[in-house]
């Protein structure tokens, strides 16, 4: 297959960045961007070298020429986003949180099969060697027998205007927690027992900061924190009876350093050079493609549909409903 032709729908910061990944990638075109206005479009495309700039969404999903559109609107309109895409007959790299509720999610992946088209979440981390090199590690039984994890990811992010409105689904936990649950999932699985939780929400109605507590039908329990209030050191943690192992940096792993029972480091798995760490997705995304598959066995939609289902859980719970939606359990 010649070069794919991207484009991004959205032209915000996240934006940027997977401009700047794809502008260094050997088999993407740089295609398109659409923002909401031309003149916006037309400065994201010179500074990073689009052949197409749009002033309105439709219109850029309406080239023909445009084969894979990257969403990078705020949550609350993945939802309305990947359907414009799909009806347009487009494959989407869709950024997390997936939707902001799983029957959103639920709709986006049953048009995706109706259609034959690639529909993939950007939860950059599930695509990212690391995790692979983690598993391995964990399997070798260096740590021996696994029990726990506590894993956090905090940033000092009130100050952004979608992180703390409820009508563009912010809040600390289809940001930031979505990570810290996906962390759980890709080191434990899915066979879960019972999931227990607390949250502290804004004067807005979002959740501030949560801790989550996941016990595994095996006996592992996992612990999550995340907040938009405060910096934390982002590390997961993972024990076991003959050591341990320290991920640094959960949300783009730097690296993995193993400890002994003495609590000696033993061993360290260094991250591989990348341009951003978001073009292990696109690759991902383009090979799915290429093999005419609608999904990406790294973040396969059962799974993003099951971790839709286990945030729409926690804030039902917790008492976050934004205004647009139900909540379906």
């Amino acid at each position: 297959m010649s070069k794919i032709k991207m484009g991004i729908l959205g032209a915000g910061d996240i934006a940027k960045l997977m401009a700047e990944t794809i502008s260094k990638m050997d088999n993407v075109d740089t295609y398109a961007i659409a923002a909401r206005d031309l003149e916006r479009a037309e400065k994201f495309s010179k500074e990073y070298g689009f052949e197409k700039a749009y002033g309105s969404y439709e219109e850029m999903l309406k080239d023909e020429s445009l084969d894979f559109v990257y969403i990078a609107t705020p949550h609350s309109h993945h939802y309305e986003h990947a359907i414009m895409c799909l009806n347009h007959g487009k494959h989407v790299l869709c950024e997390k949180a997936f939707t902001s509720n799983a029957k959103q999610a639920e709709e986006v992946l049953k048009l995706a099969e109706s259609k034959g088209l690639l529909i993939t979440e950007a939860i950059w981390t599930r695509y990212m060697p690391m995790s692979k090199t983690l598993n391995e590690v964990i399997e070798s039984g260096v740590i021996g027998k696994v029990t726990s994890l506590n894993v956090n990811l905090s940033y000092p992010i009130t100050h952004k205007a979608r992180i703390m409105d409820p009508e563009l689904a912010g809040g600390a936990l289809l940001d930031l927690g979505v990570y810290t649950l996906n962390f759980a999932a890709m080191v434990f699985g899915d066979k879960i027992k019972s999931i227990s939780s607390a949250a502290i929400k804004t004067e807005t109605g979002v959740d501030a900061q949560n801790s989550i507590t996941i016990c595994f039908e095996d006996g592992k329990m996992a612990v999550l924190n995340s907040s938009i209030l405060a910096i934390s050191d982002r590390q997961g943690v993972i024990n076991g009876d003959k050591g341990y192992i320290v991920v640094e940096n959960i949300n783009n792993y730097e690296k993995i350093s193993v400890f002994s029972l003495e609590r000696e480091e033993i061993a360290v798995y260094d991250a591989p050079k990348q341009i951003t760490g978001y073009e292990y997705e696109v690759e991902a995304a383009i090979q799915a493609i290429e093999n005419k598959e609608i999904e990406c066995p790294q973040m396969p939609h059962k799974e993003t549909l099951r971790i839709m289902e286990i945030m729409d859980s926690l804030r039902y719970e917790w008492g976050v409903i934004y205004p647009f939606e139900q909540i379906y359990r």
